[in-house]
């Protein structure tokens, strides 16, 4: 008996319930699916998706096909391209900043490679597809314009600070508007006007995700910045060692005493993988973060390795090149893949509704 030709209604209605990573709602129902074209039972269509949720177009793709396999059950061959699905962000706050995701980046204590982290998740979601912009909050220690390997001031155009440029992506920080060696003694009032400079009155563009380098401890930038702006989440950086974990058990209790919910959690110098014979030594210990996350109900968004590679490539400036490291940039990319996928889930189980717009 001869099947009869899928028709264009057909592969709609199967693609009825598959869901936008971003929105968590259906991808037909929002013009997401474009382009459909049957041919016997053959079925080739665009699917278009925001560069919010690049780090999962693969897969998102991937499952966009085994859908219409399962529900066409006489569809032969299929074949899903992938568009830009343009869905400009909402102003956020009073500031009006123009960013779907705020996410920080902080820690209990110095020294665990806090910034190194943050600079490698906007360079990382940035390769991915996303557009993103990244803000150095660490008034105290400024360190993302070395490990960029950015200098100069920022300029001033119509009352807006200009930030500087990253291979297309926005950077500011603090280290730009002070010389290298002196040091930034300010109290609480100081702290606020900046925060609100750098955050209201920088020309960020459009943004997906803004990544906020924040101070280690448990200082008042947190505070300032979730009375400016709807914060989205936060990334606590933390090395496998109890004492490390204890102080990052305070970073987290800092975060929800100002609302500020816990994206999860990362394990960095986990470990050092020997690159003569691929094996692994706990020289600060290992899986203490992915432990400490379990007991407290968390995400564990990965491990960074002991990696000669971070070291030298920051040092000179050139962190966007651990990317192309063999050992640490898969490391990198899957915590930016988990992120952006765990924000996916969350929209999914709750598709967030609109934002209203501050006039």
């Amino acid at each position: 008996m001869t099947e009869s030709p899928i028709e264009v209604s057909a592969v709609e209605a199967a693609l009825q319930d598959f869901c936008d990573p971003e929105t968590g709602r259906s991808v037909v129902q929002q013009g997401q699916v474009r382009e459909i074209h049957v041919q016997g039972n053959a079925v080739k269509l665009t699917l278009a998706l925001s560069t919010w949720s690049a780090p999962l177009w693969q897969e998102t793709k991937e499952g966009a096909e085994e859908k219409l396999r399962e529900k066409l059950p006489a569809l032969q061959s299929v074949k899903v391209d992938l568009a830009i699905h343009e869905r400009p962000p909402e102003k956020l706050g009073q500031v009006g900043l123009t960013v779907k995701g705020l996410i920080t980046v902080g820690s209990g204590k110095g020294g665990v490679g806090k910034s190194t982290v943050a600079a490698g998740l906007a360079i990382g979601l940035q390769r991915a597809g996303c557009r993103v912009g990244l803000l150095d909050a660490d008034f105290y220690g400024p360190s993302i314009p070395h490990l960029l390997g950015i200098s100069g001031s920022p300029q001033q155009e119509n009352n807006e600070v200009i930030p500087m440029d990253c291979n297309g992506m926005p950077v500011m920080s603090i280290g730009f508007l002070i010389p290298p060696d002196q040091a930034v003694v300010w109290r609480g009032p100081m702290l606020h006007s900046h925060m609100n400079m750098f955050v209201g009155q920088t020309r960020w563009g459009e943004l997906d995700y803004l990544i906020v380098d924040m101070p280690p401890g448990t200082g008042d930038i947190a505070l300032s910045l979730s009375q400016m702006l709807p914060v989205t989440g936060a990334v606590i950086v933390c090395t496998p060692q109890e004492v490390a974990l204890l102080d990052a058990v305070k970073a987290i209790s800092m975060m929800r005493t100002v609302k500020i919910p816990i994206l999860g959690m990362v394990e960095n110098m986990s470990g050092f993988v020997c690159p003569e014979c691929q094996k692994e030594y706990d020289i600060f210990g290992s899986g203490g973060a992915k432990r400490k996350a379990e007991e407290l109900g968390l995400p564990f968004l990965g491990e960074v390795p002991i990696q000669p590679a971070i070291r030298s490539l920051g040092d000179r400036g050139q962190v966007q090149a651990v990317f192309e490291d063999q050992i640490a940039g898969p490391y990198l990319e899957r915590i930016c893949h988990r992120l952006v996928k765990n924000l996916a889930d969350t929209n999914l189980a709750e598709p967030p509704l609109p934002k209203l717009t501050v006039l």
